[in-house]
């Protein structure tokens, strides 16, 4: 759920009796007798690539450090991206979080279910879908009988993170919340479930395939950019995604440089958007390419506002708008599956918005 008025939810206690489940049956989870579980084990097929020596593995986060002590068997992901991750290392969860937001699949996005579907992973052994729309459902996930839990890229909270770490080891985000570089959430997946060495290689895969895509559209070389949010039924303000989140991070990985004005919005900033009066849009001229969540009216809309039409990008229409219908609209933060997805419908939008400038 890309949008920040969905991505940072509020993350409430969970209730008296779902944590009571959850630890129950954590501790069921946890326990050393043999299971039927572990007869419908969807990850332990890749056991044998696991690389020698890998365990225990020690990670550390925001939240203190977390050991993982043998190779894990079931997996559960929590928050953006480790899902695809995992997939991707030919690990696959017990668990992530339903889709609700854009284009969906049976609560899957389009391409994880593409990648599920393309492993040949029978529709008895898919991974479980949680809620993660207002709290994170503890009691599902206990019930995957996970012996790992997976969220680098999430904002699990203190309440939280004890919570889950009672149904089996927990690895939270690593910095900040809601932040974890594409990168980097790999290398801590793959370094979880003892695969460094794949990780690695999907890294350089994807890299390459950045690379290939951005090639194709040189008038992207000496551009800015940045991914803002906005409405076009309330354009007394609007959101700009600072330099801790991946969506602008990603517009780097595809050629563009940062613009000086999001740069010094971002110098202090806590969370990974910032939220802007459309009285200061004068301030952000120097961006030359906007990529902005919306439909189909939204240029229009802009073109028309008095404050916002200052901003040249808008003006020349140097906007790429990001419909919540389409593939594209959960492919901003970019991750495993998502990059070789969709990185050229991407490039293709905003090649033709750089062309516009002159």
């Amino acid at each position: 759920m890309p949008v920040s008025h969905q991505h940072a939810k509020t993350l409430r206690s969970l209730i008296a009796a779902a944590l009571a489940a959850a630890t129950m049956l954590g501790a069921a989870a946890c326990g050393t007798s043999q299971n039927a579980s572990e007869a419908t084990d969807t990850s332990s097929s890749s056991s044998s690539s696991t690389e020698s020596g890998a365990f225990p593995v020690t990670i550390k986060h925001a939240l203190g450090e977390t050991t993982i002590d043998s190779q894990p068997k079931r997996v559960a992901a929590v928050g953006w991206g480790a899902d695809d991750a995992l997939i991707a290392l030919d690990v696959i969860p017990v668990t992530m979080q339903k889709n609700t937001y854009g284009k969906t699949v049976d609560g899957f996005l389009s391409w994880t279910k593409q990648a599920l579907d393309d492993k040949g992973v029978a529709e008895a052994d898919m991974p479980q879908l949680h809620d993660e729309s207002d709290d994170i459902d503890a009691e599902a996930i206990a019930a995957t009988e996970p012996d790992l839990i997976l969220g680098p890229y999430s904002g699990i909270t203190e309440e939280q993170y004890k919570t889950l770490s009672k149904i089996a080891p927990t690895v939270p985000y690593i910095k900040t919340a809601w932040s974890e570089p594409w990168r980097d959430e790999i290398k801590v997946v793959a370094e979880a479930v003892g695969k460094t060495t794949e990780g690695d290689t999907l890294i350089a895969d994807l890299e390459r395939t950045i690379a290939d895509e951005a090639a194709k559209y040189p008038a992207i070389k000496g551009k800015t950019a940045a991914v803002m949010y906005m409405d076009a039924s309330k354009l007394s303000s609007f959101s700009i995604y600072n330099t801790l989140d991946t969506r602008a991070q990603f517009l780097n990985d595809l050629g563009f440089d940062t613009p000086e004005s999001v740069k010094k919005i971002s110098e202090n900033a806590d969370s990974f958007y910032t939220d802007v009066s459309a009285e200061n849009a004068d301030q952000y001229s120097d961006i030359d390419v906007i990529v902005t969540y919306g439909t189909s009216d939204l240029l229009a809309a802009l073109q028309k506002d008095p404050l916002l039409s200052k901003i040249p990008a808008i003006k020349r229409g140097s906007v790429v708008v990001i419909n919540s219908d389409t593939v594209l609209a959960n492919a901003l933060n970019p991750t495993a599956l998502s990059i070789p997805a969709t990185t050229a419908d991407y490039m293709t939008m905003l090649g033709e918005a750089a062309a516009k400038v002159q």
